[in-house]
């Protein structure tokens, strides 16, 4: 005999008592656990095709995005490495050692290839994820709205690390200054030590590190790019000689040009420009030559140097500065500062009695 029958001759299954005392717990019969498990197959049956689809297509989306992040990851890696290896062939030549800056190349390209990888993942895995919601048959309306409230309320709220971030970015692509160049950023100056897409790091000239944001920076006066310009004042007195002073500078510039570092730092001839301004009693004649990018200083200081000695065996004299004052052979009194006493210091003289009120006298009591 089957269960099915034993439970069948069993009876049905008692009623509650209507006393309100307790009875057994209603057990399932069997024919109700063979129709809930025929209910849930053909539920199953019904679906899993619809469910099934929708997993492979799932799967399909991240198996395509996984891939195609990876391979674009790949390329922009090796777009960079290309352009390292041709700042490399390039810095060995004599020229390429003048113009390019390895470290600086170095760090720009690291810096593009950060900002293009993590905005090619942040574009592929955000339209993936974007597509598996669809998948599900989610309204992204209302996802899409909330998202661009909160990225405006976060723009808001950060727009100064925004407007950094974006400077830096556009700063590393047009390649306004890097690292090795001396810089003239408004706020601070002085050498690049550091580019980053939020600070850069500059080192001034008394050794100090300046970090200045990208957002603040308004103006960029590049000390380091293409050429820089050596000018050196020469004042000399009204009366000289203009062809003897012009003659002896321009022998100081030919023989500084042939001598070592000067022929490497000097880019083109010194050149004596004429008077820049005569006064009553002297005269400025202004030196310039085109020097080595950030070498314009220590161009100028030699030039001075030679120049003042030159201008020493030729017996032309250099003037500038305010007068010397006038100096006696003998010392001065030193009470020649000093004020005299003054007559009314002392009450019994004339000028103090003249200068006394007068006092009328008192009646003589009665």
């Amino acid at each position: 005999m089957s269960l099915s029958a034993v439970l069948l001759a069993a009876g049905p299954p008692p009623s509650p008592s209507p006393s309100g005392t307790p009875t057994a717990p209603v057990v399932p019969s069997l024919q109700d656990a063979q129709e809930s498990a025929t209910n849930a197959a053909s539920w199953v049956q019904e679906n899993w095709s619809t469910w099934l689809a929708i997993g492979l297509r799932v799967l399909l989306i991240l198996v395509i995005a996984a891939v195609l992040r990876v391979a674009v990851r790949r390329a922009i890696t090796k777009l960079i490495d290309r352009m390292n290896r041709t700042v490399q062939s390039v810095d060995g030549t004599a020229l390429g050692g003048l113009l390019v800056n390895a470290e600086r190349r170095r760090q720009r390209s690291q810096a593009i290839g950060s900002v293009l990888r993590s905005v090619a993942s942040f574009l592929i895995l955000g339209t993936a994820a974007l597509m598996v919601l669809g998948t599900f048959e989610i309204n992204l309306a209302p996802l899409l709205a909330s998202a661009g409230v909160a990225g405006v309320a976060i723009g808001f709220g950060a727009r100064n690390l925004v407007t950094d971030f974006l400077s830096g970015v556009f700063m590393i692509l047009e390649d306004q200054y890097g690292v090795g160049d001396t810089i003239d950023a408004g706020v601070a100056s002085g050498e690049v030590i550091e580019v980053g897409l939020r600070v850069t790091k500059l080192r001034g000239d008394n050794g100090e590190i300046w970090y200045v944001r990208n957002g603040e920076v308004k103006r960029i006066g590049n000390l380091s790019q293409g050429w820089a310009t050596a000018g050196v004042d020469v004042t000399v007195p009204a009366d000289e000689d203009l062809d003897k002073v012009k003659r002896t500078l321009n022998e100081v510039g030919e023989k500084m040009s042939k001598e070592e570092p000067w022929n490497e730092l000097l880019w083109g001839p010194i050149e004596v420009l004429g008077l820049d301004s005569v006064l009553l009693n002297s005269m400025v004649v202004r030196v310039s030559a085109k020097t080595m990018p950030g070498k314009s200083l220590t161009v100028e200081r030699e030039l001075r140097w030679r120049i003042k000695r030159a201008f020493g065996a030729a017996d032309i004299p250099i003037m500038g500065g305010p007068p010397a004052p006038a100096q006696d052979d003998e010392l001065a009194d030193p009470s020649a500062a000093v004020a005299p006493p003054s007559v009314y210091a002392n009450s019994a003289s004339p000028q103090a009695e003249a200068a006394s009120p007068i006092v009328q006298p008192r009646p003589a009591p009665k």
